[in-house]
């Protein structure tokens, strides 16, 4: 090639160029090439340059030569294309997304009802926004209503509307097309067209709701009237084939003024199913109860009419006369007629200002079937970056079931878009699980729900709606609490209190929503329940603390050794007497700046301790203390001198950061409780003692004076198991304890009363002893208390 040619033309594209007699070659020596006329482009040159074979040349005129250079871009960019693979179209199959659909997509046969009566309902809708501009697409045909009638003869069941109907084109566009949303073009058009409004209450969205009739349906036929047509137009499908027929309805007696008919032929196994008026009208009342056009269905019923009696005239009466009144008898008759299924109006939609008490009661009531009036409700409307609509309500008692107690799954909130039942079965989504008891429901325009609207999907949306659900519900209930009538609120934490404390553990973003709605007994409010609130109104200046224990009663909270000192010092002790108490305030750790103390364990601060006094006893007792913990070994960590104790002889407090004796007794009933751990989470225990007790005081004499006593030990023993029970623990061996007990009892009551053995005295009735003996022998008298048994009861 000449050299003219640019060198960044790679050796593939010059081989390419095609040999022809156009190119010759004059003056080799010069080495160029010249072009014959025929080479250039027909149309002549513009701007120096042409294209052929793809390529891009440039032409450079140099005296009476012409040089022709080819764009180095230009091929890249041809080999680009050819390099990148080939372009294929996406194709789908009919059939099998049609499978998809009916076998897949949808959970529930049930829901093919709600869809149909979406799609109804929007036909309705499209026709009143339209009507708006030309009121002439109303015309003479009737109210705007939907109707649906089972037939359990023929095994059909047909869903009627007066909508806007669908002309031929409509009909391939709209049933032709899976996944075509008519209404999405129709809201589309809404925004385009402002004068119309911006009202985007229509309900269809993915274009699938139509096909979800062949979940029940072996064949639908689709007979509709458009206004803006002349014409009628069957649409017919059958569920195991990929196409359908239309075709012009001219039938005289089939005709309908306007809207659309879908004739639901069933399959023979949901043929008794949903042919059945009362199962019909169930489920209309179920998902489409609140849609805003009359819902009726063909019910069959029964009236009281009155029948002539036709009896033959007895031997020996007379016939009567025919001006006289024959004798009536009432009969029930049964007939079939069209039934309001929607006649519960949305509450939520309405003006709050406009609606009684008695209105939401009743509402609550027929909606959730309640019996009882609900303690509170709320009803509110969110705009901003979501818009939803909601009333909820405190029922008026728990329920009944225990399983029911903590179960996200209680089918308590109704979701609804658009006035249409999406679904009551969430797992947490829209309220945590310790508020599963609130009732209520929930409707929104721009939930973001999956193809079948089935599944509420997790997104940013949704966590926003949670947020502001809870708020509301923490708002209620406070205002419940605030209240002048504190019935209202103690029924309420009858029935809900755990609720409230299951959210102190499972909610920590919520906490200080949730701590003033606590409540509990303490040790200056025995009847009544108070809040923390009111604790921390009634405590001392120098009191930094909440103090609190954790019992299985509130009688054994009452007396427990532990709460001795701070009762005799005026300081409030708040009762925990319920299992799940102690969790959550250890969850709480804190509430207005005031840490909560176990007085049930050790390094107990009570603030207005006597150093001088506290220093003395530790010296008085530090060798008992070490003499108690050699006999106890491992059973205690440590003896040491107690601040909080002013009768009983002495305690068992738990460590710091392990178990308290009432939490070590929930984790040995859990029923699949792991026992590998008790003993780690157990901790240490710390016997403390009260050195102005008499048996301390003994105890303090005896290991000074008879440190190797075995009267002394066992009592130490006997003190230390003793210890176990009056601070909440469990003896390991309950029957051995109760050997030492009778022991010590048979001790400490031997002969008080004067008891003569039986064998004694029935040896002095058979005996006789001389009298010279009897005579010279003096009688002892000897004092119960002095009384022994010759065997020492302590010896093993």
């Amino acid at each position: 090639m000449a050299p003219v040619l640019s060198r960044s033309l790679t050796p593939a594209s010059v081989a390419s160029l095609p040999y022809s007699p156009l190119f010759s070659s004059k003056n080799n020596t010069q080495n160029r090439l010249t072009l014959r006329s025929a080479f250039l482009h027909q149309n002549g040159l513009k701007n120096n340059s042409f294209s052929c074979s793809g390529l891009k040349w440039k032409v450079d005129k140099r005296g009476s030569s012409v040089v022709v250079r080819c764009e180095a871009s230009a091929v890249a960019e041809k080999e680009a294309p050819e390099s990148s693979g080939e372009k294929h179209e996406y194709q789908a199959e009919v059939s099998r997304l049609m499978n998809l659909i009916v076998h897949s997509l949808y959970s529930h046969k049930e829901i093919f009802l709600r869809e149909l009566v979406s799609n109804a309902s929007d036909a309705l809708d499209k026709l009143r926004f339209l009507s708006v501009t030309d009121p002439s697409l109303l015309g003479d045909a009737g109210d705007l209503e939907i109707r649906i009638k089972p037939d359990p003869e023929k095994g059909t069941i047909t869903i009627s509307d007066t909508g806007i109907g669908m002309t031929k084109e409509e009909l391939i566009d709209c049933l032709g097309t899976i996944a075509q949303s008519g209404t999405s073009k129709f809201l589309n058009a809404l925004k385009e067209n402002k004068d119309l409004g911006n009202d985007n209450s229509l309900i269809g969205q993915f274009g699938v709701g139509f096909y979800s009739a062949f979940l029940v349906a072996e064949k639908v036929i689709v007979s509709t009237k458009s206004p803006r047509s002349d014409k009628q137009y069957i649409w017919e499908a059958a569920a195991d084939s990929s196409s359908y027929v239309i075709k012009e309805e001219t039938d005289p007696e089939k005709q309908i003024r306007r809207g659309t008919e879908i004739t639901l032929f069933l399959k023979d196994d949901d043929k008794y199913e949903f042919t059945e008026p009362s199962r019909v009208q169930g489920l209309v009342k179920n998902y489409s109860q609140f849609v805003s056009f009359p819902i009726f269905t063909w019910q069959e019923k029964s009236r009281t009419v009155e029948v002539e009696e036709e009896e033959e005239p007895k031997e020996g009466e007379e016939t009567p006369l025919e001006g006289e009144k024959k004798k009536t008898k009432t009969k029930t008759e049964k007939y079939w007629d069209w039934e309001l299924a929607n006649e519960t109006k949305p509450i939520w939609m309405r003006n709050p200002k406009e609606i009684e008490k008695d209105q939401y009661n009743e509402f609550y009531k027929k909606t959730f079937s309640e019996f009882l009036d609900p303690l509170a409700y709320t009803h509110f409307t969110t705009e901003g970056e979501v818009e939803f609509r909601s009333v909820i309500y405190i029922p008026g008692m728990a329920p009944m079931n225990n399983e029911d107690v903590v179960n996200p799954k209680t089918k308590n909130i109704r979701l609804y878009v658009k006035r249409v039942f999406i679904s009551d079965d969430f797992d947490g989504e829209l309220f945590p699980r310790y508020l599963s008891f609130v009732k209520g429901v929930v409707d929104s325009n721009d939930l973001p729900l999956n193809v079948s609207r089935e599944i509420l999907q997790e997104s940013r949306i949704v966590r926003i709606m949670r947020k502001r659900l809870v708020r509301k519900t923490f708002d209620m209930i406070q205002e419940l609490a605030d209240s002048e009538n504190k019935e209202d609120y103690r029924k309420f934490w009858e029935n809900f209190g755990k609720f409230v404390k299951l959210g102190c553990i499972e909610d920590t973003g919520n906490h200080k929503r949730i701590t003033p709605l606590l409540r509990f007994f303490s040790s200056k409010s025995e009847e009544e329940l108070i809040s923390l609130d009111e604790y921390i109104d009634n405590m001392d200046e120098k009191q930094n603390a909440i103090y609190y224990i954790a019992t299985d009663s509130l009688k054994s909270a009452k007396s427990a050794p532990f709460l001795e000192k701070l009762v005799q010092k005026d300081i409030e002790v708040l009762y925990l007497v319920e299992p799940i108490d102690e969790v959550a305030i250890q969850n709480l750790q804190t509430y207005k700046e005031k840490k909560f103390v176990d007085v049930s364990k050790e390094d107990l601060e009570l603030g207005d301790t006597d150093e001088v006094k506290e220093r003395e006893n530790k010296q008085e007792y530090i060798l008992l203390c070490d003499w108690m913990k050699q006999q106890l070994g491992d059973k205690v960590a440590k003896v040491q001198i107690s601040n909080r104790l002013s009768s009983s002889p002495c305690v068992l407090v738990s460590g710091k950061f392990g178990w308290s004796a009432n939490m070590e007794r929930l984790m040995k009933a859990q029923t699949l409780g792991d026992t590998s751990t008790l003993e780690f989470m157990r901790g240490r225990r710390i016997m403390e003692v009260n050195p102005d007790h008499p048996i301390i005081k003994d105890l303090n004499a005896a290991c000074k004076n008879a440190p190797e006593s075995g009267e002394a030990k066992r009592a130490v023993e006997l003190l230390y198991e003793t210890a176990l029970i009056s601070s909440g623990f469990t003896p390991d061996s309950p029957a051995e304890l109760g050997g030492k007990i009778y022991e010590m009892m048979a001790v400490a009551l031997g002969g008080r009363w004067g008891r003569v053995e039986e064998s004694e005295a029935a040896g002095e009735s058979t005996e006789s002893a001389p009298e010279s003996e009897s005579e010279g022998t003096e009688t002892e008298v000897v004092e119960p208390s002095e009384v022994r048994t010759e065997a020492d009861p302590w010896s093993t």
